[in-house]
């Protein structure tokens, strides 16, 4: 037993506590360092004791770590074949208008970010949206602000869209398809799956950009289009959605390993190295731009947040939300959507996320209430909430980025004249669908 083991003896409750508050208080103060505060609090706890050494690797989820680094290689690849920038020039052929176009970029940015990160997704459709401006000697402002929270929302809707979904995927055992119909454990019958959901919501979101877009009626034509020489890379995105499908067919019988969806978006991003070859410019590249940083912050906040497990903090936590709730499920469902939409608003939603999800783990335990209503209100409240501000979503970075390159400062004020209606639209549309047809299941 260490010197500070015996420090705090058995009463770890209230160092977790503190050690908890001050994580996230260093995480919103100095974001670029997110990752190594996260890593340090890590440590902290082992120093401590509350977490055995021992248990560091157990703690850590690599399912999701590993899932989301092969996604990361291959999207590169994806990205510098040119095929998204191919994908938006035909959508753009097919526009009469630049209202159109608008729509039909944000439209491609949510269906390509269903299956791809979505600042990966900002950067690919972005730099179309800013030729076209400048072509048009308009401003590209709007349409990027479009095209980043068409991509926010969009990312809860399949397992490998955004980090929250696949740390949902992690926490709740679900598979690639059960973002589409699912059926829990002991539940009468299949549900409706996230995707469906998310896609009503995007139906709604996207009326009001009909409504805000509607003066921009300037025809538009492009004169040169990309060409794509180079397919491979999207013959491996689609594989590994495909390969993510056909293990979530194979029957229970058989014993995969615990990391199988990792294995195979790893697996699949090395067939990419081993085509390229790894000296290749193509794989130093992908390498290049990978996010490592968000690799290390998870890497930490999975080793943090057994800590404060083991010391009894998610506990205490979930019976604060029970209290509030008075045990009311509907009531216990509405807080978790709205506080997640009102917090994610203002800080990166993948900590809050992976917080809360084992909170709710132990809430739907303690009430014997159906544990994904509350599941899918997390992530709805979690994920479409960053699009409400420009710090919300690292989506919403990454476009104002390419827009103050471009010369362009947005205020928050003039980004949230869009993002609010149209996150709210969308929020409202998953609140009301994800209680209708989730609070009686499973």
């Amino acid at each position: 037993m260490t010197f500070f083991q015996n420090l705090i003896g058995d009463n770890a409750l209230i160092p977790a506590i503190i050690i908890f508050v001050l994580t996230y208080i260093g995480m919103l103060a100095f974001a670029k360092a997110r990752a190594y505060i996260a890593l340090g609090s890590a440590a902290l706890f082992v120093l401590l004791g509350i977490l055995p050494w021992r248990e560091l690797a157990g703690a850590v989820n690599w399912n999701v770590l590993l899932m989301i680094a092969g996604t990361m290689g291959t999207v590169s690849l994806f990205i510098e074949s040119k095929m998204p920038a191919k994908m938006a020039e035909w959508l753009i052929d097919k526009s009469p208008n630049l209202m159109w176009t608008t729509i039909w970029l944000s439209v491609l940015a949510g269906v390509i970010s269903a299956f791809v990160d979505n600042v990966a997704t900002v950067l690919m459709v972005a730099p179309v949206a800013v030729n076209i401006a400048k072509k048009l000697k308009v401003s590209p402002v709007s349409s990027i602000i479009a095209i980043a929270i068409a991509s926010n929302l969009q990312g809860a809707a399949t397992l490998v869209g955004d980090t929250t979904s696949i740390l949902l995927a992690g926490e709740a055992n679900m598979n690639f398809l059960d973002f589409f119909f699912f059926k829990p454990v002991g539940a009468p019958h299949w549900g409706i799956g996230m995707f469906w959901i998310v896609q009503v919501a995007f139906l709604a979101a996207t009326s009001i950009l009909f409504i805000i877009f509607r003066k921009d009626k300037q025809p538009i034509h492009l004169d040169e289009h990309t060409t794509v020489t180079d397919y491979v890379p999207t013959v491996l995105l689609i594989s590994t959605i495909v390969g993510l499908i056909l293990v979530s067919f194979l029957p229970e019988s058989i014993h995969l390993p615990g990391a199988i969806n990792g294995i195979v978006c790893v697996g699949i991003f090395l067939i990419g190295v081993l085509i390229y070859g790894l000296r290749s410019k193509t794989i130093k590249n992908a390498f290049k731009e990978m996010d490592y940083f968000t690799l290390l912050l998870l890497a930490g906040l999975f080793i943090v947040i057994q800590g404060i497990n083991n010391a009894g903090v998610i506990e205490k936590i979930g019976d604060i939300f029970k209290v509030l709730s008075a045990g009311n499920l509907f009531v216990l469902y509405t807080m978790v959507v709205w506080f997640s939409v009102l917090l994610s608003a203002v800080v990166d939603n993948i900590p809050y996320v992976a917080t809360m999800l084992p909170v709710i783990t132990l809430l739907a335990d303690k009430l014997g209430a159906p544990a994904y209503v509350l599941y899918f209100g997390l992530l709805s409240g979690a994920t479409l909430g960053g699009n409400l501000t420009p710090i919300g979503a690292s989506a919403n970075i990454a476009g104002l980025g390419i827009l103050r390159k471009e010369g362009y400062n947005v205020k928050a004020k003039d980004f949230m004249k869009m993002s609010v209606p149209y996150t709210l639209t969308a929020v409202l549309v998953g609140y009301v669908l994800v209680w209708v047809l989730w609070r009686n299941m499973g």
